[in-house]
């Protein structure tokens, strides 16, 4: 119970100026039956010291009522009877009018066509369009951009080129009349020992004075070299040196020693591990070719790479095919010592160029889904549909129900089943009830009864979006992520075996509703809900096109061609969340529901009943704040709704407004009211009185009843 000395002013003073309203209040509280007799208000001193001190006594354990009438109404076998029997008769429509005579079953007799008949076999036409459209190969377009970039890294590769053979030297070096070119290029790359042992035979008349006359191999043994090469170069020079002067012969022996230094720089700026990126196609055999033939070379390779950029390269091309291409390309255009060079270099250059046309591969998908002629099914009179004990195929179903001998009507047999499918998930229901929320009330349930089947009659209008989503948000963020994930579990249960639908659409839509419903109790605010509505529509989205792309045997073609109808459908799951967030406060108000989100819309300040509280009774505020405090600090500890109790503490004395300084932490240190009025009863009344004005003002202003039991509750 709540008494006055739990106000702001000093407990001494609190005790001695309402020592007998005190007495009193209790007195009125917890013994006033209605009907007070004389006895009762003619108490003595005594009765009044007794019940006086009962308030410092610490209060019974009170005992939790038992569910009222009303309560164990909501929970009654007729309201789960009429859930059963709504579901069954809203999903069980493809029941009414099912044919007895249907695809794989066997015939019964033997059954004639009537007349002549030539029918449209609509599903097995959609089949093949479908096919068509999803199997259409893409459109490829040559990409500018990177056709563009291939020729600049070849001509900077080629530049690159040019500029190792400038510091190489030319090649050949001298006329071919004084050395061959075979010569000249041993003599350019042969080892410096091999030169110095070249130099010396040489110098054996003293014409020349080379730096040693003997030179030791890197072995350690004085030997010439043993090689055709060497013996051809040495013939050669003393050929040259008998036909020519002196000076003529040091010229060349000058110019042969810058060739080797000029090489031996280039081959060490090839072979260094760092190399620029323009030079790492290249080997020594670019320093090999003459100048005419590099010049040849050079014009083949951008002559070959402009064919085949012109063609196109599609992406995924095997690097052996395009190998293969470079090759033909090249074999009449560079000379046959420079092929290899060449084909390394187009090759580790060359990129794919091609993209995919995506408005030209729709347009073609859709122009071959619209070239798939409709299936036609013909039939004689007399002619024999499907003979007795035969199984009955899809074409001779369209004959059946075209003449109107597939037997339609009720399926009683599937209708009870799927009725007790319906059972079974209705008692899966009840169990999770009763275990994560037992105290759903009737309106609870109508609501869940409400919402269970806009599933199976958005398929009926022919809708394929299903609004599982917005049902997992809606359950989720109302009641809890437990019974969110199992009414979309159901629900996608049961819409499997009571429709038909593309399991893609259902798979999809089914984890986004998970999604929303295992999430949405979690958020705190409208901006969250609205960002895992944005989770729930990529979430949908990301499914659908997965499991298209999973189904389909030619994946390149599909992505392009389903990646649209999976952003549509990611849309779609978005626009169900939006739905969600914005039918979500009517049916917080007309289902009387505390969400989270209400709770701390509810717990703002600037509240009406708050600002008013704050205004008119500043102590009450002050105490109200105080005890919202401690309360869910409380909660918190206990794993209970702090959201709840938070907004509950904050609300449950706004009945004081109905006469603030009828209570003394508004008194602001002035005079006590209740000293000025001297009547205990009339004292007593106006401090009941704000829980019965409190209650009025809480249904003025439409508060949650959740809210509003916090108002005479906290009475004890």
């Amino acid at each position: 119970m709540k008494t006055l000395n739990s106000l702001t002013q000093p407990i001494t003073q609190l005790r001695r100026t309402t020592k007998h309203l005190r007495a009193w209040l209790f007195f009125r509280v917890f013994d006033y039956s209605g009907d007070q007799n004389s006895s009762r208000c003619q108490t003595s001193q005594r009765d009044l010291h007794e019940q006086h001190l009962q308030l410092r006594l610490p209060p019974k354990r009170r005992e939790f009522p038992k569910p009222s009438l009303r309560s164990r109404k909501g929970r009654s076998p007729a309201m789960w009877a009429i859930a059963v029997v709504s579901l069954t008769s809203v999903m069980g429509n493809r029941f009414y009018n099912q044919p007895k005579l249907d695809v794989g079953k066997a015939a019964p007799q033997t059954i004639r066509a009537p007349y002549d008949a030539s029918v449209e076999d609509s599903k097995t036409t959609e089949e093949k369009r479908k096919a068509a459209r999803t199997g259409s190969v893409p459109v490829l377009m040559l990409d500018n951009t990177t056709t563009q970039k291939i020729d600049q890294d070849l001509q900077e590769a080629l530049d690159k080129a040019d500029e190792l053979r400038r510091m190489s030297g030319s090649f050949p070096f001298a006329e071919t009349t004084v050395l061959s070119e075979a010569t000249q290029r041993y003599l350019r790359q042969s080892k410096e020992w091999e030169w110095q042992t070249l130099l010396a035979l040489l110098d054996s008349n003293n014409t020349l004075k080379p730096s040693t006359a003997e030179v030791t191999s890197p072995d350690g043994v004085e030997k010439p070299p043993q090689n055709l090469a060497f013996a051809q170069a040495v013939s050669e020079l003393k050929k040259y040196r008998e036909q020519s002067s002196s000076q003529s012969f040091s010229a060349l022996i000058e110019s042969i020693s810058l060739a080797r230094q000029g090489y031996a720089q280039a081959l060490r700026q090839l072979s260094e591990p760092v190399a620029a990126e323009s030079i790492r196609h290249y080997d020594a055999s670019l320093l090999e070719l003459s100048d005419g033939a590099w010049q040849d070379t050079r014009k083949g390779v951008t002559q070959a790479s402009n064919r085949i950029l012109t063609q196109g390269i599609p992406p995924g091309l095997p690097p052996n095919i395009l190998e293969a291409a470079i090759k033909i390309q090249i074999s009449t255009l560079v000379p046959p010592d420079a092929e290899g060079l060449a084909i390394q270099l187009l090759t580790s250059i060359l990129q794919p160029n091609l993209t995919e046309d995506k408005e030209e591969t729709k347009r073609r998908a859709e122009q071959a889904a619209q070239a798939v002629k409709p299936e036609m099914v013909f039939v004689q009179k007399g002619e024999v549909i499907v003979y007795a004990h035969q199984e009955i195929t899809q074409a001779d179903f369209v004959l059946l129900d075209y003449f109107g001998l597939s037997r339609r009507g009720i399926n009683w047999r599937g209708l009870v089943g799927f009725a007790g499918l319906v059972t079974g998930a209705v008692c899966i229901f009840w169990l999770v009830e009763r275990r994560v929320h037992p105290n759903l009330r009737r309106r609870d349930h109508i609501l869940h009864l409400l919402l269970s089947p806009s599933t199976p009659l958005l398929g009926i209008f022919g809708v394929p979006y299903t609004d599982l989503p917005a049902i997992g948000l809606l359950v989720g963020s109302f009641y809890s992520p437990a019974l969110g994930v199992t009414v979309v579990g159901l629900l996608t249960g049961l819409v499997t075996f009571s429709m038909v639908i593309g399991w893609e659409y259902l798979l999809a839509g089914a984890a986004a509703g998970l999604l929303g419903a295992w999430m949405a109790g979690r958020m705190r605010s409208r901006e969250e809900l609205a960002l895992l509505g944005g989770a729930v529509g990529l979430t949908q989205g990301g499914v659908y096109l997965i499991l298209n792309l999973v189904s389909s045997a030619a994946v390149g073609a599909v992505w392009y061609t389903v990646l649209q109808e999976a952003a549509l459908y990611g849309l779609a799951g978005f626009s169900w969340s939006v739905v969600a967030l914005g039918i979500s406060p009517y049916l917080e108000r007309l289902f009387d529901l505390v969400t989270p989100i209400r709770l701390a819309e509810l717990s703002n300040p600037n509240r009406p009943l708050l600002k008013r509280l704050a205004t008119e009774a500043p102590g009450t505020f002050q105490h109200t704040l105080f005890v919202a405090s401690l309360a869910e600090a409380a909660a918190r500890e206990l794993h209970y709704n702090v959201e709840l109790v938070r907004a509950g503490t904050l609300y449950h004395d706004i009945g004081k407004m109905h006469d603030p300084l009828g209570f003394i932490e508004n008194q602001m240190g002035g005079p006590n009211k209740h000293d000025e009025i001297d009547d205990p009863w009339k004292s007593a009344e106006i401090i009941k009185k704000h829980v019965t004005e409190g209650l009025v003002m809480a249904r003025k202003h439409q508060l949650p009843k959740a809210i509003r039991d916090f108002i005479p509750e906290h009475q004890g």
